[in-house]
């Protein structure tokens, strides 16, 4: 499940690990736009010149960002559904229990995907395809495990487990109402029971 366009990316050095380091901390704190290339130079212990010179520009140093959050998401989520018990009813519930645990110590804010789409809409901006990839990927896991329980309803339950996953991160970020993923993966466990009684009612 690999998104369709895939941003180019740069060679890191320890110097450039010190500034993506940097970034990732300042922008999902305050907020892409809000924070100039200063002050990143500034809290990585480098020079501006440092950071052109390594990622050409801050655009670049964006997409270092939000794909190296993408991919430690999804290492990190691969290692619950791999420790996760067989059916997709428990994998789902996996992912959830995932998102929470990776909220808890990385998304305290909400989820950094959602936050960037807020600041970057153009599709023209080299990292909007890392934002809406990472979101395309986790619909197609969602409408591959809706599959396993019901193989005819794969499109529209994967749509809403996906729906329920993204409300739950914004309402946690949001703090609009205690444990929203948790609440969001019961409701999630129920659509997949009423699918897969859906399923077998429709067997001959």
């Amino acid at each position: 499940m690999e998104s369709v366009r895939n941003p180019r990316r740069i060679t890191m050095t320890p110097a450039a690990l010190r500034v993506r380091s940097a970034a990732d901390r300042l922008f999902y704190e305050r907020g892409i736009h809000a924070v100039g290339v200063d002050l990143i130079a500034a809290e990585a212990g480098v020079t501006k010149k440092t950071i052109y010179d390594r990622f050409g520009s801050k655009e670049q140093l964006v997409v270092e960002y939000l794909a190296d959050r993408d991919e430690r998401w999804r290492a990190f989520l691969d290692g619950h559904l791999d420790a996760a018990g067989p059916g997709a009813r428990a994998r789902v519930r996996a992912v959830f229990d995932a998102s929470l645990a990776w909220a808890a110590d990385h998304n305290s804010k909400g989820c950094s995907m959602v936050n960037a789409h807020a600041e970057i809409s153009d599709p023209a901006h080299p990292a909007y395809p890392v934002i809406t990839g990472q979101k395309a990927w986790m619909l197609a896991l969602f409408t591959d495990l809706a599959r396993e329980t019901a193989p005819g309803e794969a499109e529209r339950l994967g749509r809403s487990l996906m729906l329920l996953h993204e409300g739950a991160l914004v309402a946690y970020g949001l703090g609009v109402f205690p444990d929203p993923i948790g609440h969001a993966r019961d409701q999630a466990e129920a659509l997949l029971d009423a699918a897969g009684r859906g399923a077998r009612a429709q067997r001959p």
